[in-house]
């Protein structure tokens, strides 16, 4: 799978360690930076990675901070793009199951690398439900196009 991937300072170091782990696993990765732990703003790296998702360039994306808050919301500001911040498991499974996320935020202060692969191992795994969850994102998409 292609993956487009885009940090901060505060998320760079789980880039990395995330990175890392999905070239392992055999994906292709598009990293959007940054490229250290200098501080930056993290809005331009998060607009390439999720323009990437939102363009077709790449299947998915995985967005990184300090706490993955601000990353997911300027992930969700991109055409098409469905940014899920999950911490845990049980919410990276459900994000694509009923929510169909094409982007993952995490925050680099507040999960563990180890715990963090987990993560992204089931949101890659998990597959969208589509049935009742369907008009759930047409409706969304309306609002994305400015009709609701």
């Amino acid at each position: 799978m292609r993956i487009a991937m885009g940090s901060d300072h505060a998320g760079f170091l789980l880039k990395e360690d995330i990175k890392a782990f999905l070239i392992a696993e055999g994906h292709e990765i598009v990293d959007h930076g940054t490229d250290s732990e200098e501080p930056v703003d993290y809005p331009a790296f998060i607009a390439a990675a999720a323009h990437a998702v939102g363009n077709g360039e790449c299947e998915r994306g995985i967005v990184m901070g300090g706490s993955g808050q601000g990353e997911q919301i300027a992930a969700n500001k991109v055409h098409g793009v469905r940014a899920a911040l999950c911490h845990d498991l049980f919410l990276a499974e459900l994000s694509r199951r009923h929510n169909d996320a094409n982007v993952l935020s995490m925050g680099g202060r507040v999960v563990a690398p180890a715990y963090a692969r987990e993560i992204v191992r089931v949101w890659l795994a998990a597959g969208f439900e589509g049935g009742r969850h369907v008009p759930r994102l047409e409706q969304i998409a309306s609002i994305e196009r400015g009709e609701l």
